[in-house]
């Protein structure tokens, strides 16, 4: 006989009273996934210095065209608060003070892998596929490899490649700009 467990889920407005109470605290590394309180991993060192290189690289071409937020929450729907390591949002004069951004604020999402890849393919990506972002970018650093997802659906992306060195990308939103796949991994 298999026993289910019951989960509890909880909304954004939850998760954020909880904040107030003092039951998550700001050394709480989680984010909120469908409902879920999820712990975020450690940030090693390699993971740490490809977010800090895609973000210079982003504010330097980028920075008059958009906001750049590192590791700050958006919120997708009433029970989705992750926290992606790069954000291009569209420019907004209070910088999102008003609220988190949302999937509608959102040109490009960045999310960079070392030991979570499958969590961010499996998880997350259709997470945000879902939420009609327009466009992600994984970036697995032990293979070396950025994938881009274009074209959103509730079945995942219709559109995936996979860049590796040598090979130049852009933003689906930003044409103009191209990027190589050696300045993002180092």
């Amino acid at each position: 006989m298999s026993i289910e467990l019951l989960r509890r889920r909880f909304t954004i407005k939850q998760y954020h009273q909880m904040a107030e109470a003092g039951i998550l605290t700001e050394d709480d590394r989680v984010e909120l996934i469908r409902g879920e309180i999820v712990e975020m991993t450690p940030i090693g060192r390699r993971h740490a210095a490809c977010v800090d290189r895609l973000n210079e690289m982003f504010i330097l071409r980028l920075a008059q065209a958009t906001i750049v937020r590192v590791q700050n929450p958006v919120e997708l729907d009433d029970n989705s608060e992750p926290q992606p390591d790069l954000v291009l949002l569209r420019r907004r004069a209070d910088f999102y003070e008003a609220g988190h951004p949302q999937a509608e604020d959102i040109l490009l999402l960045v999310e960079v892998a070392d030991t979570t890849v499958e969590a961010d393919r499996d998880v997350k990506i259709l997470l945000y596929a879902n939420s009609g972002i327009a466009e992600v970018w994984l970036v697995d650093i032990n293979a070396q490899c950025l994938e881009v997802y274009r074209q959103p659906s509730e079945n995942g992306y219709q559109i995936i490649h996979k860049y590796y060195r040598g090979q130049t990308v852009t933003i689906q939103a930003f044409p103009e700009v191209s990027f190589t796949v050696d300045e993002v991994m180092g």
